[in-house]
Order: C-alpha cells, then structure tokens, then sequence
C-alpha cells in the first residue's frame, strides 16, 4: 500500500491518498479524513459515481468524531481502470477490494455505507468473507437486485431510460444521457456547483464499463436474511432510480433492518438532506459500536 498525506483539504484535518491493490491485483484509490483513531466509516459510492459524491460528510463535523474513508469503485474515478467484462462481472473481486481496504488501512468493525450499487459491493463482501469485521451497514437508495424481474419494480425509469444511452459508444450520446441522468437523481434544490461536479464524475467513468456494471444477475436475499449486524435503510420517497420499493424489500428481508425515509427527496438524500443523514449516520456508528 501507499500512501500519500496531503495538506489542509477541509478544514477538518489532514487528507491521506492512498493506493490499496483490491481484488486481481487491481490499483484503488482511497482517501480518509477526520480522526485517525475515531470510529471508522468506509463510503461505497455508486454506478458511475466516485468518492467526491460524499463530500458534504467528509467536509462536516462527521471528520471530528468519525475516521472517514472512501474510494473509487474499480473502473472509477481515479482506481484502475481495465475495459475486459470479467474486472466487473465475478463477485468475490468486488468483496476482495473491500476486504483488502478494511485490511490495509487497520479499519477495525467499520460501518459500511453504500449508495445504490454500493450496496451490491456491501453484499458481495458480506457473502465472501461475512460480517464479523464489520459494525453495522447503511445502505442508501441501496440495490439488492438486478435483472429482469427487477426493472421496472425495483429498479425505476430514472436509470432504465438513460441505460442505452450511458452505455452507448458515442461520447456525445454519453454526455447528453449523464447531464440527464444527474437531474433524474435529484429532487431537492442542491447548489449548482454539486450539479456540475457530479456531472463531471459521471462522464469520467469509461461507457463500456457502466455497460459490465448492469450485466450482472444479482440477488442478495440471502445476505440480507443472515445479517446481524444493525442495517439503515435510508431511502427518498420521490427516488426514481431506486423505487422506494427496492427499500420495502430490503426491510422485508432483513430481520436487523430500520428504516429512514425522506419525504420529497431522491437518490441522493445523503446530497439533498446532508444534516439529516449525517446525524443519522452518526447515530448508527455510535450505537453499533458501544
């Protein structure tokens, strides 16, 4: 591993870079903040997404309390980035590169927190390796099932009517799908400069690989059945991308799950009501870790 400390980011501490070989042997880039021996939150983030999507908890009082750490997917962001489908369509490698960041970094019984398909990579990890490393998950807008019987049930319009598009080999196709996309995500006012960030982490991520994101068949009720550790299901009401039935299905599922719905929000209720799910998150650490 190798690691990188930077300077003043946030205002709430020192920034360290790290580079964790995950699953194959394949580089991820990983960053934490906040205090160092503080009680440890890995962030997950989603398909086409990168670790700048947790901004507002990692540049928030979270960074006094809390060591935040978050990392780009595999064929994210700044992580290696190979186009061959088998990077992305095997399980056990998605559960590898957590497994080695919880390893390599010395994060002891984290909360695991993932955003929409974050919560695939959450399941993935707990199915190869189980849950005696980890305190409690959060899953937010999280996603247990693809394929057929999911879409258009669980999984909505927001992300099945740009899916051609996103995954078409055409950049300006891509672009226009992603400025799309971005504004299906989000319900609530957000500022301009989170819309426009987002939109360039969006189109960073190579097409063929969202396309090898959504060609796996999955299905974690098994996962969520044998959890014991404590599960937040934190989902908007107004979420298109993620139906709200997705969560139902979850909290049906899940003998340790609890519920926190946002009215009037959509995907990205950690983005749309930062206060609240930061509060919440903090809540779910402390009381998972006593």
């Amino acid at each position: 591993m190798t690691t990188i400390t930077q300077g003043e980011q946030t205002g709430t501490g020192r920034m360290k870079v790290h580079v964790v070989r995950g699953g194959g042997g394949l580089r991820l880039h990983v960053r934490e903040w906040g205090k160092a021996d503080g009680p440890p939150i890995l962030f997950i983030h989603g398909w086409s997404q990168n670790h700048l999507c947790w901004a507002r908890q990692y540049e928030s009082a979270l960074a006094g309390e809390f060591r935040l750490v978050a990392y780009d997917l595999r064929g994210h962001g700044m992580s290696q980035a190979p186009l061959g489908p088998e990077h992305y369509t095997d399980g056990k490698l998605w559960a590898d590169d957590v497994a080695a960041i919880i390893d390599e970094l010395g994060l002891g019984r984290p909360v695991l927190v993932g955003w929409s398909y974050g919560a695939f990579v959450i399941c993935d990890y707990v199915r190869a390796y189980g849950q005696d490393q980890i305190a409690a998950v959060g899953f937010v807008e999280g996603v247990v099932k693809m394929g057929e019987t999911a879409f258009g049930t669980l999984i909505g319009p927001g992300f099945l009517d740009h899916f051609a598009g996103a995954t078409a080999d055409d950049l300006p196709t891509n672009i226009a799908t992603m400025r799309s996309f971005v504004r299906a995500c989000v319900v609530k006012p957000v500022p301009d400069d989170d819309l426009e960030t987002a939109m360039c982490w969006n189109v960073t991520v190579p097409a063929a690989i969202r396309a090898h994101l959504a060609a796996r068949e999955l299905d974690y009720d098994d996962v969520l059945g044998a959890l014991e550790v404590p599960l937040l299901v934190t989902q908007g009401r107004a979420d298109t991308v993620v139906l709200p039935a997705m969560a139902e299905h979850v909290l049906a599922s899940c003998p340790t799950a609890e519920a926190s719905w946002y009215e009037g929000t959509g995907h990205v209720p950690h983005l749309e009501e930062p206060e609240r799910f930061n509060r919440e998150l903090a809540e779910l650490t402390r009381r998972a870790r006593t």
